[in-house]
């Protein structure tokens, strides 16, 4: 295993001449130098130093990222857990590298930022991964000598740039700062993560810990969709439609057979917490659904505003149900012009968008159009090509030879006069859902959101 040039610059010729060969005998030679024996019993069987001993020697507890972020570093392996036991059900003293105590039981929590805005309009984002103590109080800043301040250099160096880039999409700071938003993340909730310690790791290099932490969390986000479970019971972002606590928890209780914790500001919903108990390493082990270790919730039980992203903080509500009624939906006052996305609102709740192809998506990522002036409206057009109301449908693409000429009445999109298009259903999960300018079940408005 290659060294750090940091390392290298600062050890005798001995050492660095250990360093640099990757066999049992270089690290031997290291070990006899900084007479490193006190390594983990359980974790470590091999008396040979780990590069987190020397560069304890050397650095202290500094926070630094000793890998360059154009190298990926390699990592050691965490605690093999052959016969892992449940977190919060275990009362007798554990391994605590295969079994997360005190904090055993972990939040998956999310964020749901209107204003300002955080993530795509269709997509919740995250908020962190939190150990509880199984009765519902906690610990915090568990571990000073890890508080790392470069947590984006740190997954550099790990080769982590995919995950980066997920995190730069779905992790974000409602007041823009990214990275000092994760490394409080890390600080006060990951360092509590007792298999996340360094001495839980064979061969563990610097801050390896890291990646396992953020990877983690990320792929339990990606598994809570939370937009699409309220969304395929009928519950839609809107500034008029209001519901109840119960009617939240029954759409979220019905994909995952356990309750969730809600957190709302004045009366609007904004966070979902996800309870768990771990099988084994956080790293490693399996994540089982499980039942809040308390009482959290902070919505009433009923009234529950869930506001579209970028609606104001304020709004009128008019009724509470399960259903969206009351289609008027909101003008923006902005015009089709210039690029911008393709919003869809039906019963008056935000609802998706259009896609490059012309149909009605409630999941990933909106596309970009353009409007151009054209005789007495515009023309709009996509990736995919020119869009045309086609045999009553919108289509998007090279075969649309001659776009149509759209209007507009206000921010809502309009053909012939008509504000309304349709679709057969909405759409769920991957489904796309056709957009028809002639009648069928689902009605729904079209509105421009410039960019």
């Amino acid at each position: 295993m290659a060294w750090p040039r940091l390392l290298r610059g600062i050890l005798d010729e001995r050492v660095q001449d250990a360093v640099e060969s990757t066999t049992r005998k270089a690290a031997a030679k290291v070990a006899s130098i900084f007479s490193s024996t006190s390594l983990h019993p359980d974790i470590m069987p091999s008396t040979l130093p780990s590069l987190r001993s020397v560069a304890k020697v050397v650095f202290g507890s500094a926070q630094l990222a000793l890998f360059p972020a154009y190298q990926a570093a390699e990592a050691g392996s965490p605690a093999s857990c052959p016969n892992p036991q449940l977190s919060c059900h275990n009362t007798t003293a554990a391994n605590t590298c295969c079994l997360n105590a005190p904090g055993g039981q972990l939040l998956q929590t999310q964020f749901w930022d209107t204003n300002p805005v955080t993530g795509p309009n269709d997509s919740w984002t995250i908020h962190g991964l939190w150990p509880d103590h199984c009765d519902g109080t906690y610990d915090s800043y568990c571990d000073t000598t890890r508080e790392y301040t470069n947590i984006t250099a740190i997954l550099q160096s790990y080769g982590q740039q995919s995950l980066l880039d997920y995190m730069d999409t779905y992790w974000k700071d409602q007041g823009g700062d990214d990275e000092t938003f994760w490394e409080h993340e890390w600080g006060k909730h990951a360092t509590c993560i007792s298999t996340l310690d360094p001495d839980c790791y064979t061969d563990y290099t610097p801050q390896e810990e890291v990646p396992d932490f953020f990877n983690k969390v990320v792929s339990l986000f990606k598994g809570l969709d939370t937009y699409q479970t309220l969304a395929a019971a009928g519950i839609l972002p809107s500034t008029t439609q209001t519901y109840t606590s119960a009617q939240i928890q029954a759409a979220i209780y019905a994909v995952r057979g356990h309750d969730v914790t809600l957190g709302c500001s004045s009366g609007a919903l904004d966070e979902v917490w996800y309870h768990y108990n771990v099988q084994g390493s956080v790293q490693t082990g399996t994540f089982i659904a499980a039942d809040p270790d308390g009482t959290k919730s902070t919505c009433p039980d009923t009234g529950v505003m869930y506001l579209p992203k970028g609606s104001s903080s304020s709004p009128a509500p008019t009724s509470t149900s399960g259903t969206t009624s009351a289609p008027a939906p909101t003008s923006t006052g902005a015009v089709f012009s210039g690029k911008g996305y393709l919003d869809v609102t039906t019963g008056g709740s935000s609802a998706g968008c259009i896609i490059s192809v012309g149909t009605w998506f409630m999941t990933g990522t909106c596309a970009t159009f353009i409007a151009a002036a054209s005789a007495d409206g515009f023309t709009l057009t996509s990736s995919k090509g020119n869009c045309g109301i086609v045999g009553g449908t919108l289509v998007c693409g090279s075969s649309v030879s001659i776009p149509t000429v759209f209007s507009a009445n206000g921010s809502n999109l309009s053909v012939g006069g008509n504000t309304d298009f349709y679709s057969d259903s909405v759409p769920a999960g991957t489904k796309q859902g056709n957009v028809y300018t002639a009648s069928h079940a689902t009605t729904l408005q079209i509105e421009w959101q410039g960019l």
